[in-house]
């Protein structure tokens, strides 16, 4: 499922191998006569820590509003703040990595995103859990480029580095899938501390084995300047964009609290063209968005990124807050979802062969609209079977059915050389789309629940979850529009 989400996101072994595949494998990343193998393990747990922690906290939300009394909106930002943050640095931390060596980044990253674990698990405020759930995207922007870094340096055999990538790939996988399941055992047995505490003895036995296995490392080819200040805007902008459409419902356009964060966005954001363009090596050279391909293929990555978090958000407050059901109860719920969804994003590999990226993903948007429609008829007293099981199965296979193919479609005829900006910018436009759509859909469903006149509170809050749902399913349906506009990668080259 991207840099983070190979499987539970767009980005396959494939097309992470090609978008790093521009820098020669760098020998002595790992100390002489320790296995490869070492290398390997660390980046799959690596990988793993951070895809787990971008679900694993899904199902405890509930606990955490209850605990620390957050606000509906900053429950929201629980999952928005990590993503805002991980999306944005995410290009700045693969050019850390480059520009400073790669175990000097992964062990300053590992060490951010275990303290700041350590942080929100003895957080005593919202504002202190938000804050560190900030920390941890940032960390997490740093270790997740530079694990995956480690892997291409250190196998110099196409065919070892190839498997290496395919595990670190099903890491994500794994976690993604588990994250729902973990946190609801540790919320329900412990607390929902756990679920950030968790991190903190792995990180801890990480950072020492990294710290003794991996050797120094100098930047790979030509040197790069980290562009910092383009970084920071757009995340700085995004963030803005995201804080400012989340407040919409509570204080109305026009209120100076709405005005100030989207003018601020549109401020960071221009900032963030204008640095780019004037910059001899930006994070992202701005005529890759000449390219039709490209710019399509992040819009409908950004509509993966909405579904992909709006569902199992609003889905897991519902079968919380509202039906009563226990962390744990949510998780199992949930598991089939996501598991059917990497599965089929498995199987895809093999569809795409036979049907081309965009007609897969085309139908992919398609089937997850038709199962959102589904989902958004959400009942105050549902049949597991037919409300929430069913619809959820429906759109894992069609999510399933479009992380391969968009990724595909969207870097064809991209140059080598832009490779890696261009695979990073697809993983930052899932977080961030992700990020964005939580929040407009979050208004959305607070709008219609405050302007609904049915009988109980819990029946309108359940109204406006289905109202922010059945959003969520035109928007895909714009998604399979704009995939019928994708040149597919086999008409380039000619073949059947």
């Amino acid at each position: 499922m991207n840099i983070v989400h190979s499987l539970s996101s767009p980005s396959s072994p494939e097309a992470s191998q090609q978008a790093i595949s521009s820098a020669l494998p760098a020998p002595g990343v790992q100390r002489p006569h320790l296995p490869l193998a070492v290398v390997v393990a660390i980046a799959c747990v690596t990988q793993f820590m951070v895809v787990l922690d971008s679900t694993i906290v899904t199902v405890a939300l509930p606990a955490m509003r209850a605990g620390l009394h957050l606000s509906p909106n900053q429950q929201q930002w629980v999952l928005s703040g990590y993503l805002v943050a991980l999306g944005g640095l995410m290009l700045a931390g693969a050019r850390a990595s480059d520009l400073f060596g790669r175990r000097r980044v992964f062990l300053l990253g590992l060490g951010i995103f275990t303290a700041a674990s350590l942080a929100g698990g003895l957080a005593v405020s919202g504002a202190m859990l938000l804050g560190a759930r900030i920390a941890e995207g940032i960390g997490g922007a740093l270790l997740a480029p530079s694990s995956l870094s480690l892997i291409t340096a250190s196998h110099a055999d196409p065919v070892a580095r190839h498997r290496a990538l395919a595990l670190w790939s099903v890491m994500g996988g794994i976690a993604s899938s588990s994250g729902l399941v973990l946190g609801g055992v540790l919320t329900s047995a412990l607390s929902w501390r756990w679920v950030l505490f968790v991190n903190v003895p792995i990180g801890v036995a990480l950072f020492a084995v990294a710290a003794w296995s991996l050797l120094p490392s100098a930047a790979g080819g030509r040197r790069r300047r980290l562009d910092l200040p383009a970084a920071l805007s757009a995340t700085i902008g995004i963030g803005l964009l995201a804080y400012g459409l989340s407040q919409v419902t509570a204080s109305g356009w026009g209120s100076a609290q709405v005005l100030g964060a989207l003018i601020g966005a549109a401020g960071s954001l221009a900032l963030f063209v204008v640095v780019e363009a004037t910059r001899p090596d930006p994070l992202i050279p701005l005529g890759l968005f000449k390219m039709g391909n490209l710019r399509i293929g992040n819009l409908v990555m950004a509509i993966l990124g909405v579904t992909m978090t709006a569902a199992l958000y609003f889905v897991s407050l519902y079968l919380e807050q509202l039906l009563g059901k226990s962390a744990l109860e949510a998780g199992l719920s949930l598991l089939p979802m996501t598991v059917v969804m990497v599965a089929v994003g498995l199987g895809a590999r093999r569809l795409i062969v036979v049907f081309g990226a965009r007609r897969l993903l085309v139908t992919g948007a398609l089937v997850t609209a038709g199962g959102l429609t589904w989902l958004s008829r959400l009942p105050v007293h549902p049949a597991y079977l037919s409300h929430v099981l069913g619809p959820t199965l429906v759109t894992a296979i069609g999510l399933g059915l479009m992380l391969l193919p968009v990724t595909v479609a969207a870097v064809n005829g991209v140059a080598t050389t832009d490779a890696g900006a261009a695979s990073g910018l697809l993983n930052a436009a899932r977080q961030l789309g992700g990020a964005l759509g939580l929040a407009v859909l979050f208004s959305v469903a607070r709008s219609v629940a405050d302007s609904s006149t049915l009988p109980t509170p819990a029946a309108a809050t359940i109204h406006g979850y289905g109202v922010a749902i059945l959003v969520n399913a035109v928007v895909l349906f714009l998604a399979a529009v704009l995939a019928m506009l994708l040149r597919d990668p086999r008409e380039t080259h000619g073949t059947a």
